[in-house]
């Protein structure tokens, strides 16, 4: 029997250790590595090439929010569930939309954790059973919707990914490091940006994305 090959990305070592148990005790699963935040979790995921990567979107540094996009791009054949105590309506379509196939919540059943899995191995997409109703019609609604224009949607895609990783308090190094560029791009794109939203600073572009509901400010008190 193939196995399904899994990555485990939490900041928290208890949740690792417990989701390790839980999938290793299944006889269709191994677990193959685990990180502590987005970063270690991209490079996991290039070096291992696991099929599934249980993944938090809470994380320091490089959020699991941001890491859904950068493991896609990445690593293309990966599949990805959203583990997260997060069950608003714009996390779930934003992860969604960057790539994740299941958003599973932490205060949920275990078996929807494994089905979770199984799910996204076979392509298809999961819900946690815990995600009120009104939360996935809003997210499905959406989707009927034409988009509001907003200056975000203005960004090229790499402006996005830099707008994020900013507003996520990482720094200009840090950025670069994570992709694959140097930090002159970086300082570059960040100007760029600030001057399509009409922002001053960092404190403003940290407004600016908790207003168009990029980042949660929760997220900075985990």
């Amino acid at each position: 029997m193939t196995k399904i090959r899994i990555l485990i990305a939490d900041d928290h070592a208890v949740v690792r250790s417990g989701l390790k148990q839980l999938l290793g005790a299944q006889p269709d699963m191994e677990v193959v590595g685990e990180a502590g935040d987005g970063l270690e979790a991209l490079g996991l995921a290039k070096s291992q090439k696991p099929d599934v990567i249980i993944l938090d979107i809470g994380m320091p540094g490089v959020s699991g929010l941001e890491a859904v996009s950068l493991i896609k791009e990445a690593v293309p054949s990966c599949q990805i569930v959203v583990l997260t105590m997060h069950g608003k309506e714009s996390f779930v379509r934003q992860v969604l939309s960057a790539g994740a196939l299941a958003y599973v919540l932490k205060a949920s059943p275990v078996s929807d954790v494994l089905e979770a899995v199984k799910a996204v191995h076979r392509g298809e997409y999961f819900l946690s059973s815990k995600i009120e109703a009104e939360v996935v019609g809003a997210y499905l609604d959406s989707r009927k919707q034409a988009p509001t224009p907003r200056g975000y949607d203005l960004l090229s895609e790499r402006e996005q990914q830099i707008f994020r990783l900013v507003a996520e308090g990482n720094s200009t190094n840090q950025i670069a490091d994570v992709l694959c560029v140097s930090p002159k791009t970086v300082e570059k794109h960040r100007t760029n940006i600030m001057k399509k939203l009409n922002l001053k600073d960092r404190l403003d572009m940290v407004k600016y994305a908790v207003k168009i509901g990029i980042i949660d400010p929760q997220l900075w008190q985990d």
